[in-house]
């Protein structure tokens, strides 16, 4: 009984995706169809052209991809560095600080709009790759969770490699970052997923299509009086199969560096 459970569940989770992969291949008109076309179709070529006719698409896909890969590498450096701070070094204020980054997950990313876009402008950054990767470098999530992986890291360790004189960056670079792979899967695959599909600052801060990300550029084709679900859809099915792809290889240590974060101290 709970494996028909988990395997409707699957299906119910899968249905969407393999409606939208399917939409792609039909024209507009034939995606509502009922009953609803459950085969692929003959328009996917079409639905194509027409979508390389509203945006360039491969300078959409370079935007996103060197936005999400630059934001992942260096955000995850920031947030293993912060987490191995909190975690093993003894400083004053070292809980305070702490609270601090975790009450910030509480705070709805909607009231730091403002102040952020005002940032943005008195540095001269509105319509730059900078203001959409700097801001939320420091991300409290991932901090929280490269905390929690590495207190499970046995100071003993630590101590004997300062004893036979290694520094602190050797330490983190060839002690604790090994050690803690699994958490830094789960941080990068984190990252680069809510950097890929992050919409609302993106759409604020960028004003021309040449710096659009695919959310952005894809939520410029829905129009006023006429949306062509079939170039949409296409259009999202091209956005959403590389995240999904990365996800599925990365699957195992997501689970482990999630779970990883359950540790007590």
């Amino acid at each position: 009984m709970d494996l028909l459970f988990i395997d409707l569940g699957s299906y119910l989770s899968i249905g969407p995706f393999y409606w939208m992969i399917i939409g792609s291949t039909h024209p507009s008109g034939e995606i509502f169809h009922l009953p609803p076309k459950l085969l692929p179709g003959d328009y996917l070529a079409k639905n194509f052209q027409s979508l390389r006719e509203s945006l360039d698409i491969a300078k959409i896909f370079w935007n996103s991809i060197f936005i999400a890969i630059v934001y992942t590498l260096v955000s995850t450096f920031i947030c293993a560095m912060a987490g191995y701070a909190f975690a093993k070094f003894r400083f004053k204020g070292r809980n305070f600080f702490f609270f601090i980054i975790l009450f910030s997950l509480m705070i709805p990313f909607q009231v730091t709009l403002i102040p952020l876009f005002e940032l943005m402008v008195s540095f001269n950054w509105l319509n730059t790759y900078q203001a959409i990767i700097l801001p939320s470098l420091a991300s409290p999530f991932a901090i929280y969770l490269m905390r929690q992986n590495m207190q499970a890291v046995p100071d003993s360790i630590i101590e004997a490699s300062r004893v036979d004189g290694a520094g602190e960056l050797k330490i983190f670079f060839a002690v604790i970052l090994p050690v803690t792979r699994p958490a830094l899967a789960a941080v990068v695959i984190f990252q680069f997923m809510s950097q890929w599909n992050s919409l609302l600052w993106p759409l604020i801060t960028l004003n021309s299509k040449e710096m659009f990300t695919l959310p952005v550029a894809l939520s410029s084709l829905i129009g006023m009086a006429r949306i062509d679900y079939g170039q949409l859809m296409l259009g999202t099915t091209l956005s959403t199969v590389p995240i999904m792809s990365f996800f599925l290889v990365l699957q195992k240590q997501f689970i482990s560096g999630i779970l990883g974060g359950s540790v007590k101290e």
